[in-house]
């Protein structure tokens, strides 16, 4: 394996090997065979325009071909900078076929991200597009590339424009495809991003075997066949958009895969008349903006059959509001870049589908949750989760001092999350370790904070975090996002009161936002929030109160 990552132990790759999880196919076949299959079928949509299997396959076939005439060779990282554009879908299996490792940075990335992606991958090759969101990357790719004479090559997707050394994209495309030798499975394919709030972000490096099979596990898992239309609305550079199933899983059961610029009714409602839209997958907070932007929109969603939910946790209320809103059936999806899938069934019942995170999707998934000694809890009590499988990592890249700190002895990878299991197997994920505050030893769970706070007729969106308080330790503040007229304190610790919630979870600030900031993922980004809520009122949001 490559150099700065961990391999599975003998025991267990074979173990996984034997079982049919590993089946020692490198991920461009997934593409190589589906022209055979589905060649004049629509592979991919993008505005106006549309590419059948057979074209893409080719397109793949000529960049892989190109990028090896620029000098990249297998085992090279190249960091991929790319909106939802045809062309990241093809470069991912120009990659995979060229045995180049893609290095997914997100859309929302900058100067710092993109400058630790290529040092700490020791990238050759940088991939951008020439102006996305109104940004120019193509100042940024000159700047990085000034500053890290490893970076050889800078490829723009688009008008290079006069920048010296950049090159068209465009150019790879008419390289005439050459014969390649195929990637070991059990290498690294790609590298995913950790999808911590703060600091940057840790390399994931995924192989071949076990993306593969991450892929095939949640597309069998929701469902997917050759009629399956799926919308990706979400970075298709993050592992749940591109695989989990995502792009890659719609692709690989012969469906078709409709790309969106953003997230927004006014963009994705259209596409989802237009295209006769199946599937799709949504954060929470782009999922209840979606619940309340369906009353005002005439919009067609008729289609739809599956909306998954995930990439942070969904509070039942909020599952609850959005399966009413759209119609359709609703599947949690919690997951990770490092590996574990934890879905909804299709057959699972209503009770299940609102409160639970599935169950995990691998008959090898090893799951314990613990103390904070590391002793397992009794089923219905909550610990840290902790999981090792055949599509779990087993280390992030060249990073020894830390996979101490995040894996047990045995192997075990410490999600951070904090989860109870019920006696159906599935999960219940109640927060981060980090999301309990603790005021005056008294511990308060966000996650449990926010469910309420969601029933409040006058609550669109609701964050709960810590604040420093010399007397108790911490305090809580509560951030909404109000639906028409904000709340009260008073009216919401009321609301609260009456719903049976102990005195000391009852929120101690209020502050009203128009919207919740968010990581690059979508997540609600709580690192901002525990800084916004040290500031002084009129320096951070409204406060609507406090009480002593």
């Amino acid at each position: 394996m490559l150099e700065g990552c961990v391999p599975w132990p003998r025991e267990l790759a074979d173990r996984y090997r034997a079982a049919g999880h590993w089946r020692g196919e490198p991920l461009g076949a997934l593409l190589r065979a589906a022209p055979h299959t589905h060649g004049p079928r629509t592979a991919l949509v993008a505005g106006q325009d549309r590419w059948t299997y057979a074209e893409l396959d080719e397109q793949a076939d000529r960049v892989a071909a190109g990028l090896r005439q620029q000098g990249i060779r297998p085992g090279e990282r190249v960091v991929v900078h790319l909106p939802n554009v045809p062309e990241l879908v093809v470069l991912c299996f120009a990659l995979f076929r060229l045995g180049a490792l893609p290095v997914f940075a997100l859309p929302a990335h900058r100067r710092t991200e993109v400058d630790y992606l290529c040092r700490a991958s020791d990238a050759v090759a940088y991939i951008v597009p020439d102006v996305a969101g109104g940004f120019d990357h193509r100042a940024l790719a000159a700047q990085v590339r000034a500053e890290l004479p490893a970076l050889r090559t800078v490829v723009v997707v688009g008008d290079p424009g006069h920048a010296d050394g950049l090159l068209r994209y465009a150019d790879l495309t008419e390289t005439q495809p050459v014969e390649l030798p195929e990637p070991d499975p059990t290498d690294v394919a790609l590298f995913l991003l950790s999808g911590g709030t703060t600091g940057v972000p840790k390399l994931i490096p995924r192989t071949h075997d076990d993306y593969w099979y991450n892929i095939r596990l949640s597309a069998a898992n929701a469902g997917l066949d050759s009629d399956t239309v799926y919308l990706a609305v979400l970075p298709v550079a993050h592992n749940y958009a591109l695989a989990c199933p995502g792009v890659l899983g719609t692709l690989s059961v012969g469906g078709r895969v409709v790309l969106c610029p953003n997230g927004s009714p006014d963009e994705a409602f259209p596409l989802i008349a237009a295209e006769r839209v199946t599937v799709t997958g949504l954060v929470p907070p782009l999922g209840l903006i979606w619940a309340d932007a369906v009353a005002n929109r005439s919009a067609d969603l008729s289609s739809l059959r599956l909306v998954q939910v995930g990439g942070s946790h969904v509070t039942p209320e909020a599952a609850r509001r959005m399966s009413a809103a759209l119609g359709c059936r609703l599947q949690q999806s919690f997951g990770m870049a490092e590996g574990l899938l934890s879905q909804s069934r299709l057959d699972d019942p209503e009770d299940l589908l609102l409160t639970a995170q599935g169950k995990p999707l691998s008959p090898d998934d090893e799951i314990r949750i613990v103390d904070h000694d590391d002793h397992p809890v009794p089923d219905g009590e909550t610990g840290e989760l902790l999981v090792r499988g055949p599509y779990t990592f087993r280390g992030y890249y060249r990073a020894p001092d830390h996979n101490a700190r995040a894996f047990t002895d045995d192997g075990f990878f410490r999600t951070g999350d904090l989860a109870r299991r019920l006696p159906t197997g599935h999960l219940v994920i109640t927060g981060r370790r980090k999301d309990v505050i603790n005021r005056g030893g008294e511990k308060v769970s966000a996650e449990e904070v926010e469910n309420h706070v969601l029933a409040h007729p006058a609550v669109a969106q609701a964050a709960l975090v810590a604040m420093p308080d010399p007397l108790l330790g911490e305090r809580s503040c509560l951030f909404v996002v109000p639906r028409g007229e904000a709340p009260r304190l008073g009216q919401l610790t009321s609301f609260l009161r009456e719903r049976g919630i102990a005195a000391y979870k009852l929120p101690d600030r209020l502050r009203v936002l128009d919207t919740l900031p968010q990581t690059a993922v979508g997540k609600v980004d709580k690192a901002r929030l525990r800084e916004e809520a040290t500031k002084p009122p009129a320096r951070a949001a409204r406060t609507v109160g406090a009480r002593p």
